[in-house]
């Protein structure tokens, strides 16, 4: 190496030095205030196989942040930069070596010039883990009237990587919505297209098809699936779907239906099985589950009422009927199992765990679509004892709408405004063996702050999913613009 090369490396080593040696705290004064970070990840419980849970120091003069991240059992962590950003494959070490443990974080944070150091906080390591490859969800800018661009993706738990499934610029002017996998096994899966070249995808084993969404016997799309265990069936709802403005109303928009209807689908005959319990003329029975044994059908129900005029008066309660898969047959007689009407409220959204112990749900002042209702909270029914209480730990007063539950029933996720009040974002938490919730924590993002402050769009239906879902988003889309469709025959009682 010649001496002209030689000065240069030596000038470049010290400039890296010095930029760096910048950055490192100095003259740090102590405050016992809590770190004004973004998220508020104070205290929260994670599971081991969550991304790293990166935040900002949420201060409008703070330009550089040092982290130390101590394990209870072992391993220790140091980031400094402009946000808390830890490496993926250290932070995965971390969590794994200290699960059932502790995460003590101490934060340093410059700002005008100097340095603070805030009261350590903690984060909780489940000894459950997730168990889940990652989520879907839509993503839809918060318009009213049009399709704008939306489209559902799908996003790997353990990192930041995200991938689009299927977006409507493919297919202009389309509705993509209702995506659901079978107990989050994607080999079943089913999602809804609304619009000129309307149909229901459906996959089941392996195999896709396009269904005709509607027909004169249904009276409605094949809208809000969910699978029956054993994946010979998917009930649906067929919902005649209208929306209206309010003038002077704290919640902005009204979406009602003026009837629907249960059916279940059979994806080997394409059959519908039907029955006049789960298709009145009175009521509105609507989004249909299976209970984890397959021998239940959940559902809400409300009586029918005059639209627009009566839109407060909908009601709807949690009810059940027994289901026969081997016969393929509907029980004879609805039993309810919470009367929300007698409360002058409204449930929407039931989502058994899928270890049969507990039923989440929505509850609302009325109607059913609960994301725009700041007063929608998360309750949990206990389907041993029958009682069903709200979930105190993860409400806000803003909207909390709609969740989903881990394979294993250890942990879920849900939407809610609480950040914005605009926007819905995902959060999870965990269960204990008593039902009681963690405090919630939002999804993680590679940089939160900038990420969640620049986005133009909200989380919608989420879902976990135990691997990446396949789909073809081109055949999906040429399948879509054509007007190839399965018929579908209805099997009345």
């Amino acid at each position: 190496m010649n001496n002209k090369l030689k000065t240069l490396y030596i000038s470049l080593f010290t400039i890296l030095c010095l930029s760096s040696c910048g950055n490192s705290p100095t003259n740090v004064s102590l405050s016992e205030k809590l770190p004004p970070i973004f998220p508020d990840y104070v205290g929260v419980t994670i599971p081991e196989d969550i991304a790293p849970m990166n935040f900002n120091v949420n201060r409008p003069n703070c330009d550089a942040v040092d982290v130390t991240v101590k394990g209870s059992i072992s391993g220790e962590l140091h980031v400094n930069g402009d946000y808390a950003d830890f490496d993926v494959e250290e932070w995965h070490e971390l969590l794994k070596a200290n699960r059932g443990g502790k995460l003590t974080f101490t934060v340093i944070a410059h700002e005008n010039d100097s340095w603070t150091q805030y009261r350590n906080f903690t984060m909780n390591i489940s000894k459950q883990a997730l168990n889940e490859w990652g989520i879907t969800y839509r993503l839809i800018a918060p318009s009213y009237e049009i399709f704008s661009q939306m489209g559902i993706y799908q996003r790997n738990l353990s990192n930041f990587d995200e991938k689009a499934l299927l977006v409507n610029t493919q297919v202009p002017g389309m509705c993509i919505n209702c995506h659901t996998a079978n107990r989050t096994n994607p080999d079943d899966y089913a999602f809804h297209v609304r619009g000129d070249h309307g149909a229901t995808y459906l996959k089941h084993n392996g195999k896709g098809e396009w269904l005709k969404a509607k027909n004169a016997d249904l009276g409605g799309s094949m809208v809000y699936p969910y699978w029956h265990p054993s994946g010979k069936y998917c009930a649906f709802s067929t919902n005649d779907t209208h929306q209206m403005f309010h003038a002077k109303n704290n919640n902005r928009v009204e979406v009602y239906d003026t009837h629907s209807d249960i059916i279940i689908y059979k994806p080997e005959t394409h059959e519908i099985l039907s029955d006049t319990l789960l298709r009145s003329s009175k009521w509105s029975e609507n989004c249909p589950v299976f209970s984890p044994d397959g021998k239940w059908i959940y559902f809400i129900t409300a009586l029918q009422q005059q639209y627009p005029k009566d839109y407060q008066k909908q009601h709807y309660n949690l009810c059940r009927i027994a289901f026969d898969a081997e016969k393929g047959t509907i029980g004879s007689k609805v039993d309810t199992i919470f009367n929300a009407a007698k409360m002058g409220k409204s449930v929407t959204w039931p989502r058994p765990s899928y270890d049969g112990r507990y039923l989440m749900f929505t509850m609302l002042n009325y109607g059913y679509f609960s994301v725009w209702h700041q007063e929608s909270d998360l309750w949990m029914m206990d389907l041993q004892k029958g009682e069903a209480l709200p979930m105190n730990e993860v409400n806000s007063k803003r909207s909390e709408s709609f969740h989903n539950w881990t394979r294993n029933s250890k942990w879920f996720l849900f939407t809610s405004r609480r950040d914005d009040n605009l926007y819905t974002r995902i959060y999870l938490a965990s269960v204990d063996e008593h039902g009681k919730a963690t405090k919630p924590f939002l999804l993680p993002q590679k940089n939160p702050l900038e990420y969640y402050r620049r986005s133009l769009y909200s989380y919608n239906t989420p879902d976990f999913t135990a691997k990446e879902v396949e789909l073809d988003a081109h055949e999906a889309g040429i399948a879509i613009e054509s007007d190839k469709r399965v018929e579908t025959k209805l099997r009345k009682r």
